[in-house]
């Protein structure tokens, strides 16, 4: 087997949050570890004093927009197959229709199946790993921080009057492997009333009029503090923000749109240097009533802790010294946090009618396709060994070990090691939940399945795989 040809990407050297230079080289496949002896010693924090003027920064990151978006457009298009083909028959909640089929590339000449019988370690050793399996880099990393498709910035800009747009980066993937916007919302007291958003965006502007009379007084004031804007790393008054003009902030539903995600992407704040920290996805707030832990990869305890650990340390990269500058938000405990959190717990998973009380499939209602792909879900693919149903969660945490797959290397200014320990999301309504993986690498459910049978080694026929596919969109 040949060996994958490297891509040679442009060299961009740029600030990395204020703490360090890094150089980016090539997503080539040759390892391009970072020597451990350089990695002591680099700050953990941002620079606090910006000497250079707000017009200076903005013009020299305007300038260099185009260059680093060609850049992540190239490595997207060499990964996926990012073409609008939806299924047929299939759509999410509210109509969108549903992606299919796998978009990860493959190498050369591989097929999954001549590539799902060989051992991680030859995997490895031929470079043979899909790129699109890789974890995938934020579309600036070196400089990271929240970045929020066009539909939101728009509807925010209409609703709330506020911008959202970022002069440095704009949102990567295409929007037909986003989930719909605005969703549905489905509250686990009013399971009557259904979808209660009415198919508008919830905001500060309506969100009163919507549900005034559904909700306590409590809980409506937790949805205020949810819709309202605190300043964030990006989005705030000073001359490092990354907006054109001093702003608000960003609101927990900026991301959480009407309780669930829209795709928005950040960096988890949790590890340095830089080009060690992790792509988030924006993990939807459905079914929050029936977890135990919080954040992708964070492993917080309750919902309150996650609340508060967003506003106060996720929203400013992990620097409690940068928040100080540009204006942290100490929510109180007792009269805020928890009011915040008594509406998230709120918020449902939409309706499975094929599923029965055990949320197991009735076979009354489910078709042939989908009750094998059951089959497949409880016994050989291993799937509900993580994902139990009845919500298709185990609430821990699990090590893939992707790292026996391939080498470290740098990516778009990303290091690839590993993934570490990841959340075992809850795949009630996961068709309505794209792209997948805690760093949205994955853009359909077929990618998803390819992906675990390679990481497993469960070794699925392409039938069974299709199968399970179908089982998944039933959830």
């Amino acid at each position: 087997m040949p060996p994958v040809k490297s891509i040679k990407l442009s060299i961009i050297c740029g600030a990395v949050l204020g703490a360090s230079i890094v150089c980016s080289t090539a997503f080539a496949q040759s390892p391009t570890p970072v020597p451990q002896d350089q990695e002591r010693g680099q700050t953990s924090y941002m620079k606090v004093d910006i000497t250079e003027p707000f017009s200076t920064i903005m013009a020299r990151m305007t300038a260099a927009k185009p260059g680093i978006e060609k850049e992540h457009t190239d490595l997207l298009n060499e990964r996926y197959d990012l073409s609008n083909r939806p299924a047929q028959g299939v759509t999410m909640e509210r109509g969108k229709p549903l992606q299919e089929g796998v978009r990860v590339k493959l190498p050369s000449g591989m097929t999954w199946e001549r590539l799902a019988a060989m051992s991680p370690d030859e995997i490895r050793e031929h470079d043979l790993y899909p790129k699109g399996f890789y974890p995938l880099p934020h579309p600036n990393h070196s400089e990271g921080g929240f970045v929020f498709p066009h539909f939101l910035i728009d509807a925010i800009k209409q609703q709330d009057g506020r911008d959202l747009t970022r002069f440095d980066i704009d949102f990567d993937l295409p929007d037909h492997f986003l989930a719909e916007f605005p969703p549905a919302i489905f509250l686990t007291p009013r399971p009557d009333l259904g979808d209660v958003s009415q198919g508008k965006l919830v905001s500060l502007t309506n969100f009163y009029e919507l549900f005034n009379g559904l909700l306590t007084p409590r809980q409506l004031e937790g949805l205020r503090l949810l819709l309202t804007p605190f300043p964030q790393q990006q989005f705030n008054a000073t001359e490092d923000r990354r907006a054109q003009i001093p702003s608000l902030g960003a609101a927990c539903f900026d991301c959480h749109s009407n309780g669930h995600q829209n795709g928005a992407t950040h960096l988890a704040p949790d590890t340095r240097p830089q080009q060690f920290r992790h792509r988030i996805k924006t993990v939807s707030l459905r079914g929050v009533n029936i977890q135990r832990l919080f954040g992708s990869q964070r492993a917080l305890k309750t919902v309150e802790d996650f609340t508060e650990f967003e506003q106060r340390t996720a929203y400013f990269d992990g620097d409690t010294v940068i928040a100080t500058k540009k204006g942290v938000n100490p929510l109180e405990r007792g009269s805020q946090v928890d009011f915040m959190a008594d509406f998230q717990e709120m918020l449902d998973f939409p309706p499975a009618p094929k599923l029965d009380v055990f949320g197991k499939l009735d076979p009354t209602k489910a078709t042939a396709a989908e009750m094998r792909g059951q089959e497949v879900f409880v016994g050989k693919g291993q799937c509900a060994s993580c994902h139990q149903p009845p919500f298709y969660t185990d609430n821990l945490m699990h090590n893939l070990q992707t790292e026996r797959f391939f080498k470290p290397v740098m990516i778009n200014r990303m290091m690839a090691i590993g993934d570490g320990p990841i959340k075992t999301f809850a795949l009630r309504g996961v068709k309505d939940n794209p792209p997948y993986l805690h760093d949205e690498r994955l853009l359909t459910l077929e990618d998803t399945v390819e992906f675990f049978n390679l990481i497993l080694g469960t070794k699925l026929t392409p039938q069974e795989k299709e199968d399970l596919v179908a089982f998944l969109r039933a959830l």
